[in-house]
């Protein structure tokens, strides 16, 4: 909503203001309307940031003229209403609404209109200018804090502090203003918090709000709120500072917290004995409730179980509170919980069960919250009965005779089945404690016992795999390092324990303990070596990030005597799993070689070097290693044939279009990054893959046309880059690439212009371009009639446009190979091109008549000559019967001139027809040019003189 202006006598009407103070404060107005019309008119944002700088400059130089008279202040304050109302409109507005800069720029003018209340400082006639500033300051700073610009809310909210400070609070008996005072110290303290200031002062800003609340019960409710709010804020931070400072920063968090949290029921409590109404003490109870659960919580982090006892009592009871309403207790549904874990904590699980127990009976009670408790309480009481067993089975073996059979059964029953759970983990440790001991591993020694030694040697391990399925890798890494008790050691069990190595090495893979998995399946490759141990010490390797390490193993793998291709096919995968590149190129790139020699592979090869380009595209910088599998892949395909290397039918139409789609994307992609040699290269390539499609139609016939026409011009373009001209060798490479692409493109050019005008556009700029290319190469090799040739057969195609002959033609009339032959050509079928429109192009014909003049000055020379007198007066009839300034006006007069001035030389060399003649030409000229009525009334005298003289 927008503030009332405040009405005041025009500063420049009072006498005696000096001219420094008109001067800013008109800057100051002018500033202020101009961002009045830009909320009007929904303007840029960007202007409004860059008036905001105006006005701060202005303000700033204001400031040094201070104090100021009333009239003044009165003034500085109605424009101070006037910038705030203005930023009202302005957010507002839903373009600004939605922008980000915007919302900083509105801040910064709201500043600057708080700063403006506060230069002016009392003025005589406004009732509490300080509130009135402060109020300012306290909703810029809320701005600013809303936008995460901590620093300038605080400015704001320390300058509001300043400015209240000096009233006597006791004064205050306006609700809205005692409100502000509040609110503005509330807003002071989140601001500090938020920006991570010392807790002290955070806490001492708090207690100060203590001494604002002048018995109101909404104001103790929000300070209240604010209290909990930091000091659930602190318990949200519990976790994360458990994880970097340790226990003792998580209990000092929890502490902190607790304090928080204490302040705030001491806060809540007092208001409640403020309250004078139902409602209130109702909002203030649900307040005093809701802090106590936390405080519970607390509690329970800290494992003090007998306060969070304390506390569900409290709240059960609904007893304290003042109000003198203590009837009826919260029940709340955390409340269960809370008592559940406590008793828990405190050993006494009958309490727990009871607790447990009435969850359960609750139908309002969520599901997921009384699940959760489930679990608590089953991990708590299921250890117990596991360790119980385990105690009993011991205690058993000490008094009576125990078989190995008896002790392979309540290992299965104490692990139970399935892994991954909390309870499953616990009854893993209790049997791998249990199996470990010396006394049970005795009890399978002999021969006897050699079937019950297979059993729990089953058991351990199934127990173990269901919990690497789970990817609980510590507790199987556990079951599995046990169940080797039980594998004899001896040779017909070699290969089995070898097993178990590996798998060991596997576990602890997951468990990223990398060192101890290398010495398992060092051990395993010394029982067994085969080509999985191989393999798994390259992921090892590949997890230290030792890349070389494990392009080196990638070699030792393919000499092991069980070697099969697929571990080079899942090592490249593991690779780029591990974002690994190098080691994935590595395994694929020795893949590869194994096709040359015949040997059967399971994935084809064009596979394998399509892999090899995606992968290789995933970072850049590797455009080189990408052409070299692409030329690897047309040399291949060469040697083997198109349908034995891409595949026959669909599927090899479809691998030799992403090979020519791919060497396409490469070539344009390397020529918009300049690399003009590689991007030549890769279109070669790509020129070469469209020819391998079966059957090709037209639509792979531009694309080899458009290819080699592209490869030519990157091969122009990258002598113009290193400045190095191009060899004999390269020269005649740019000859070829175009000849191959001359048919082409001339078919093209003549059958496809008919009613698609992308189409039309694409291949007429394919025609200009292998015209352009072949004009340069012609000219290199001094073949100036070819020049000629190739511009006039272009000129005669369907594909032959304006702008292209204007391009053509500026470029021949320029440069060290310039053709003044093509340039004249090229130009004046230009011109009769844009004359011919129907809307003709007068700045693009004007620029053409100019360069037809200069060439034909420089090749005919500055002398009467018909073919520069006869531009200039084609330039006269094309003038005639032109709307004012539809000529370029610039132009018709350099015209004017240089024809006048060619009147010059004939005149001093006494030739007076030839030099009326120029001089007629450039007045007729000057007549129809804007701008010259001066020119040419001198003309006109001259020319008259002339007459005269003659």
């Amino acid at each position: 909503m927008r503030i009332a202006e405040i009405s005041s006598p025009d500063p420049r009407s009072v006498h005696g203001e000096t001219e420094p103070h008109q001067r800013l404060l008109s800057q100051i107005e002018a500033s202020i309307k101009h961002i009045e019309s830009l909320s009007a008119n929904k303007t840029s944002p960007a202007k409004t940031a860059s008036a905001a700088v105006d006005l701060r400059q202005c303000l700033t130089q204001l400031s040094q003229h201070a104090p100021f008279p009333n009239s003044l202040k009165l003034h500085i304050w109605k424009l101070s209403y006037r910038l705030w109302n203005a930023c009202v409109d302005l957010s507002n507005t839903a373009a600004f609404r939605s922008s980000s800069s915007s919302a900083v720029a509105t801040a910064e003018l709201r500043h600057i209109a708080s700063d403006l209340l506060s230069l002016a400082g009392d003025v005589a006639g406004v009732p509490s200018p300080s509130i009135k500033t402060a109020s300012f300051y306290y909703k810029t700073g809320s701005i600013w804090h809303s936008l995460k610009k901590l620093d300038f809310a605080s400015m704001c909210f320390e300058r509001a502090t300043d400015l209240v400070s000096k009233i006597d609070h006791s004064s205050i008996i306006d609700s809205s203003e005692r409100k502000l005072l509040l609110d503005l110290n509330l807003a002071r303290c989140r601001t500090a918090w938020e920006g991570g200031s010392d807790p002290n002062l955070v806490i001492a800003l708090l207690n100060r709000c203590k001494g604002l609340l002048f018995g109101s019960c909404e104001h103790h409710t929000e300070l209240t709120k604010q209290f909990m709010a930091f000091g659930k804020s602190l318990l949200s931070k519990k976790s994360s500072k458990n994880e970097e400072g340790g226990h003792n920063g998580n209990l000092s968090n929890l502490s902190e917290s607790l304090k928080l949290m204490n302040e705030a029921l001491e806060v809540c409590e007092k208001g409640l004995s403020v309250s004078k109404t139902q409602e209130e003490r109702l909002v203030l109870k649900g307040l005093r409730w809701k802090v106590l659960r936390f405080i519970a919580a607390i509690h329970l982090q800290k494992e003090e179980f007998e306060s969070v006892i304390k506390c569900v009592k409290v709240l059960r009871d609904g007893g304290g509170g003042g109000g003198g309403d203590n009837g009826g207790g919260d029940g709340h549904r955390s409340l269960s919980v809370l008592a559940m874990k406590a008793w828990l904590g405190l050993g006494r699980h009958v309490e727990a069960e009871k607790e447990l127990r009435g969850m359960v009976i609750d139908e309002g009670i969520p599901e997921g919250v009384w699940v959760s408790a489930v679990e608590a309480y089953f991990q708590a009481a299921g250890t117990a009965g596991a360790e119980t067993a385990k105690g009993v089975f011991l205690g058993l073996l000490g008094r009576c005779h125990v078989s190995a059979g008896a002790a392979v059964r309540v290992a299965h029953r104490v692990v139970g089945s399935g892994g991954g759970s909390e309870g499953s983990r616990v009854r893993a440790k209790v049997v791998a404690e249990l199996v470990s001991d010396e006394r049970v591993v005795a009890l399978f020694a002999g021969l006897e016992a050699a079937k019950d030694k297979v059993a729990m040697h089953a058991v351990l391990w199934n127990c173990g795999a269901d919990n690497f399925q789970s990817k609980d890798y510590e507790t199987s890494a556990e079951l599995f390092e046990k169940s080797m008790l039980y594998i004899p050691n001896d040779t017909e069990n070699r290969i089995l324990r070898a097993k178990g190595f590996r798998v060991l090495c596997l576990c602890h893979l997951g468990l990223l303990q990398l060192d101890r998995a290398e010495e398992y399946i060092n051990e395993a490759e010394k029982l067994e070596p085969n080509i999985v141990c191989a393999f798994l010490k390259f992921k090892i390797y590949l997890q230290k990030n030792d890349l070389q390490g494990a392009i080196k193993q990638i070699e030792v793998m393919t000499t092991c005597l069980d070697f099969q291709p697929d571990f080079l096919s899942l090592s490249a995968h593991e690779a780029v799993a591990c974002h690994a590149l190098p080691v994935s190129v590595a395994a694929l790139s020795s893949m590869l070689n194994f096709y040359a020699s015949g040997r059967s592979m399971p994935t084809a090869e064009v596979t394998v070097i399509r892999t090899l380009v995606t992968v290789l595209s995933q970072e850049p910088g590797n455009e080189q290693q990408v052409h070299k599998f692409l030329k690897h892949a047309y040399i291949r395909a060469s040697e083997l044939g198109p349908d034995c290397f891409f595949g026959k039918e669909e599927v090899g139409r479809r691998e030799r279009n992403w090979f020519a789609v791919t060497s396409w994307n490469f070539g344009t992609k390397t020529g918009q990054s300049k690399n003009y040699q590689l991007s030549g290269e890769f279109l070669i390539l790509a020129s070469d893959f469209y020819a391998l499609l079966e059957g090709s139609s037209n639509e792979n016939n531009v694309m080899v046309c458009k290819s080699l026409v592209l490869a030519a011009s990157s091969m122009i373009a990258s002598e113009l880059q290193t400045k190095t001209a191009m060899s004999e060798a390269e020269v005649k490479q740019a000859v070829q690439l175009l000849d191959r692409a001359g048919k082409t493109v001339k078919s093209i050019s003549a059958g496809n212009f008919v009613n698609d005008d992308q189409t039309n556009t694409i291949e007429s700029d394919l025609f200009f371009i292998y015209t352009f290319c072949a004009y340069d190469i012609q000219g290199r090799l001094n073949d100036i009639g070819s020049q000629l040739l190739s511009v006039k057969s272009f000129a005669t195609s369907k594909a032959c446009k304006p702008h292209h002959l204007l391009q053509l033609g500026l470029s021949a009339s320029q440069g060290p190979r310039s053709n003044h032959q093509v340039a004249t050509f090229s130009l004046n079928e230009c011109l009769s091109s844009f004359l011919s429109s129907p809307n003709p192009d007068y700045q693009n014909v004007a620029l053409v008549i100019r360069k037809l003049i200069a060439i034909a000055s420089i090749h005919k020379g500055d002398t009467d000559d018909d073919a520069v007198y006869g531009m200039y007066k084609q330039a006269y009839r094309i003038m005639i019967g032109l709307k004012e300034n539809e000529y370029p006006i610039e132009e018709g007069k350099w015209l004017a001139m240089t024809a006048w001035n060619r009147a010059s030389l004939p005149i001093r060399l006494g030739q007076i027809e030839v030099g009326k003649k120029w001089m007629s030409v450039g007045l007729d000229i000057a007549k129809h040019v804007p701008g010259m009525e001066a020119y040419k009334a001198c003309m006109e005298d001259l020319v008259s003189s002339m007459e005269i003289k003659l």
